[in-house]
């Protein structure tokens, strides 16, 4: 068997490994255990909260680490063991939250594996929907919730129609961007996180992990908020649906989601077949 040129890949979830209609195709599962029998590491990095992606992460076949939360969270797949465990302090999570209620903003805080949501609308069922988890609605006041339960938050996002995105992320990037992670993963999502938590983090952190030189890693995803480990990686890989400007990084385009663009990476460069 020859040796891998490209020993560690980690993918982005939504809009990269998961079909734009939900699920994850055969051939990418297939691929990627042909992946790790060959010696591979695959790995997934995510915006999602641990217990939205551990069921995929199983479903891969997948054991070692897992990056959830934008790399707020680093977790042991088997034991559940956080390696990383980054929280927004409660007072800094009030003073957010009260800017995005000023806002009018649907808004999503998380701790650990609870949600907390405060409006119960589209965005909410939704995401629900979507990530198959259970979120428990507050009040609009959701500021009030955090400072009644004293959550230090992994995360906090806002969800809006996508031609709001670009304001809400210029504004919360200006209020909080000098003390926090302030990014986006989908055209509706704004998220902030402690700073220095981010997916380039995550990636150079397995690396070390499992003693694999950057040089020898892929990276892929669609996001801004993937743009870090793009830059980070051997190899930063855009599946063809991702946005233009983190394209413009990329070292190669790949297919899109729904064609298996995750798959067609790791024949190509993973196992170095003529594909």
């Amino acid at each position: 068997m020859k040796e891998l040129q490209y020993k560690l890949i980690v993918s982005d979830f939504d809009g990269t490994l998961r079909r734009s209609e939900g699920g994850v195709s055969e051939e990418t599962i297939e691929t990627v255990r042909r992946y790790t029998d060959a010696g591979g590491t695959f790995a997934l990095c995510t915006g999602r909260m641990p217990k939205a992606i551990l069921p995929c992460a199983h479903q891969l076949g997948l054991s070692g680490l897992v990056g959830a939360y934008q790399g707020a969270v680093i977790e042991e797949i088997g034991s559940g063991k956080l390696v990383r465990d980054g929280r927004i302090p409660t007072d800094d999570a009030i003073k957010i939250c009260t800017f995005m209620q000023e806002n009018g903003w649907h808004i999503h805080v998380y701790d650990g594996d609870d949600l907390y949501i405060n409006m119960d609308d589209d965005f909410r069922a939704w995401y629900e929907k979507t990530c198959n988890v259970r979120g428990i609605l507050t009040p609009f006041d959701i500021s009030a919730t955090v400072r009644e339960k004293n959550i230090s938050p992994h995360k906090i996002v806002i969800m809006c129609p996508a031609e709001e995105r670009k304001f809400a992320l210029d504004s919360l990037e200006s209020r909080f961007g000098e003390k926090y992670y302030v990014t986006t993963s989908s055209e509706n999502l704004v998220e902030i996180v402690k700073k220095g938590c981010n997916k380039g983090g995550v990636i150079t952190f397995l690396a070390q992990y499992y003693g694999i030189p950057l040089s020898q890693t892929i990276a892929i995803g669609d996001n801004l908020n993937d743009l870090p480990m793009l830059r980070a990686a051997g190899l930063g890989v855009v599946v063809e649906n991702g946005e233009e400007e983190l394209k413009k990084e990329a070292d190669f385009i790949t297919r899109s989601c729904d064609s298996d663009g995750v798959a067609y990476v790791i024949k190509k460069f993973g196992l170095g077949e003529n594909v």
